[in-house]
């Protein structure tokens, strides 16, 4: 009974990981439809494709996946948006102090503690329940100037602006929350983002996940039904990531890369011969861990915005 127990529940965590996916691939296509790009000056994309270093061929069936946090922006959007919101009135000091904590765990730890991370994620959809959507996005637009602007990776930007320029959809791959990622994708001209998908109801978040937090193996389910959607080759296909946690999106494209990688990335990188780009100084480089699309990821896949997919289905 005990065998039988695992194997029902390992199955159905497989199974919250496809229907993340899934939910994720079809907000972020919605998104990307809707959403019209802020198109920068083309003295300055080319500048930056100048720099990305990378052999980008126009190809109708290859796009470019980034994850997010500590990947393309330094630090976890969910602590910034986090930041936004107590700012905003949205929760008081006590619960301020119990995200500081569990960002500081993250970072420190290195590894994932399943209840915690479920913990975090609880913490942040009791924060959102009963706001709704519109309200989310228009505050994400502000807290993105305040405080994500500023800290969005130039070499990575770079990167995506390479497969902009050749012609290549960009999508953003995060646990982030797909609002904000949305937001964010569409502020650096991508063509779009697969995030954590949280439930509403008329436009109102219920405090629910669709799935799962967009995280881990959920990340790859999500590449594999965009991929599938758009009729993408996935070998033709490039992944970008910081975080041992990735290695399964990044595992099933043609042409992985780790950027600014944790520790566990770095070695892997190295034994399957996988290009590596790092950003940082040399103090951040040096810092343990920094795991922000772990736990942080998990995080963020309640903190806030929710999916057009699921509101449709209602």
């Amino acid at each position: 009974m005990g065998a039988l127990g695992w194997l029902t529940r390992r199955r159905s965590a497989t199974a919250r990981s496809v229907l993340a996916g899934e939910a994720a691939a079809e907000a972020a296509r919605k998104s990307a439809q809707e959403a019209a790009g802020e198109p920068r000056p083309a003295a300055e994309r080319a500048e930056e494709a100048k720099k990305a270093e990378f052999p980008v061929v126009g190809d109708a069936r290859a796009a470019a996946f980034f994850d997010l946090d500590n990947t393309v922006m330094q630090g976890a959007a969910i602590f910034h948006l986090g930041r936004g919101l107590y700012k905003r009135h949205f929760f008081q000091k006590r619960e301020l102090a119990r995200f500081a904590w569990q960002q500081t765990w993250f970072r420190l730890a290195g590894v994932e503690d399943p209840a915690h991370m479920e913990d975090a994620r609880n913490s942040a959809l009791s924060i959102v329940k009963g706001h709704r959507v519109s309200e989310l996005m228009s505050i994400g637009e502000e807290i993105y100037d305040e405080y994500m602007a500023e800290r969005i990776w130039p070499g990575t930007r770079a990167l995506a602006q390479a497969h902009l320029d050749a012609g290549q959809k960009v999508w953003l791959v995060t646990a982030a929350p797909v609002e904000t990622a949305t937001i964010i994708a569409r502020r650096l001209g991508l063509t779009g983002a697969l995030g954590t998908v949280a439930e509403s109801v008329g436009g109102v978040y219920t405090g629910r996940l669709v799935g799962e937090p967009l995280h881990g193996p959920a990340k790859a389910e999500a590449v594999r039904a965009l991929a599938a959607a758009e009729r993408l080759d996935l070998s033709r296909c490039a992944a970008y990531s910081d975080s041992s946690n990735d290695i399964p999106m990044l595992s099933i494209v043609g042409h992985p890369y780790a950027i600014n990688p944790d520790a566990r990335l770095r070695r892997h990188a190295r034994e399957q011969g996988w290009r590596l780009r790092d950003y940082r100084t040399g103090r951040k480089a040096a810092r343990i861990g920094i795991p922000a699309a772990a736990g942080v990821g998990a995080l963020a896949g309640g903190a806030a915005a929710a999916v057009a997919v699921h509101r449709r289905r209602r």
